[in-house]
């Protein structure tokens, strides 16, 4: 049962690595070009997952010009409600 657990696990880590490096916007992708990422995952499952996790995207933060707090729904905006 451990086994199974273990490849399900890793079977989950390759697809969201391979998904999220297929749909990241080749500005965010560090170290190599996107379809590099994208056969090193493939090809070295774990590792290369793990590696596209770690060293593969930048990661946006908030800073200057970027808001802190996450967009408002459309019922949270002033704007909005006026003009209904």
């Amino acid at each position: 049962m451990g086994k199974f657990l273990l490849a399900a696990l890793a079977i989950v880590l390759v697809i969201y690595a391979f998904f999220d490096a297929a749909a990241t916007p080749r500005q965010q992708v560090r170290l190599l070009p996107k379809p590099a990422w994208l056969v090193i995952i493939v090809l070295v499952p774990v590792v290369g997952a793990l590696a596209w996790i770690g060293f593969g995207t930048k990661r946006l933060r908030p800073g200057p010009g970027r808001p802190a707090r996450p967009p408002r729904g459309p019922d949270d905006d002033p704007d909005y409600l006026r003009g209904i």
